[in-house]
């Protein structure tokens, strides 16, 4: 089969994708390609701005945060980027913020950026991921006796999805900047609850360690959890690591950030 066709005997032959190739060029970065020599130019221009200004809703209607802290020549400038260097391998809308994040990762070139960018970015895509998530919350019982879940097995919620950051991502804002990475490392988990809406629960380090743990096997036994972290804290008193262990996994539990069986 052949991309070229004639229009009649007259005419030279057209090559159809070649002209797709030089109408996407155009399209996806006006400033270095020209406009293809059949089509008029306020006609391109038209669909140039349509094809634009839908990644530019897109993007900024999920980043909502990241567009806030940049001025619109500077939001523009960055969409075009994305927009001009970015070849998209899905075709759904909502995979688009994924490929803003590997853009972001893998093709951006510059050092002007905010330096919290990539992780400010990747923290508002976690929160549409989970949000459109095709996964299902479970019913949780709100009151549990203290020694509940010592002898139960534990698994994280396919929605709640433990992380590390080296800025605050949750902080950031109009009103806090950081221009370099403050201590301590921020740990946080970002979850959906029973009533689909999105939440973020910031943890220590040693409750980030645990959910590693849990994660690490498929329904985990509480008390083997509990009693790793204790030798790897090497505490003097162990029990009383495993104590604050269960009241931090009672919590998790009741807010549907981890499932027991």
């Amino acid at each position: 089969m052949t991309n070229v066709q004639h229009n009649s005997a007259d005419e030279s032959p057209i090559d159809f994708k070649a002209k797709q190739v030089e109408f996407s060029a155009y399209i996806r970065d006006p400033e270095h390609n020209p406009i293809p020599s059949d089509v008029k130019q306020d006609r391109m221009q038209m669909y140039r701005q349509l094809f634009f200004n839908n990644i530019d809703g897109f993007l900024a209607g999920n980043f909502p945060v990241l567009r806030k802290l940049l001025d619109d020549t500077e939001w523009v400038a960055l969409v075009q980027d994305f927009f001009a260097k970015h070849k998209c391998e899905s075709p759904h809308f909502s995979e688009i913020p994924e490929e803003f994040l590997f853009y972001l990762e893998n093709e951006r070139d510059t050092t002007t950026d905010y330096p919290f960018l990539l992780e400010l970015a990747h923290y508002e895509w976690v929160e549409m991921a989970l949000s459109i998530a095709m996964d299902n919350s479970i019913e949780i019982s709100k009151v549990i006796g203290v020694d509940y879940l010592l002898n139960k097995h534990l698994k994280i919620s396919p929605l709640a999805w433990p992380l590390v950051y080296q800025y605050p991502v949750h902080k950031i804002g109009p009103d806090y900047i950081p221009l370099s990475a403050p201590t301590p490392t921020t740990f946080l988990v970002v979850y959906r609850n029973h009533e689909d809406d999105i939440n973020f629960l910031e943890i220590t380090p040693i409750t980030y360690r645990l959910l590693e743990i849990i994660q690490a096997e498929e329904w985990s036994l509480t008390k083997k959890c509990l009693e790793q972290i204790a030798q790897e804290s090497q505490h003097q008193n162990p029990e009383i690591i495993i104590n604050g262990g269960v009241q931090i996994l009672t919590d998790l539990y009741q807010k549907g950030i981890i499932w027991v069986q």
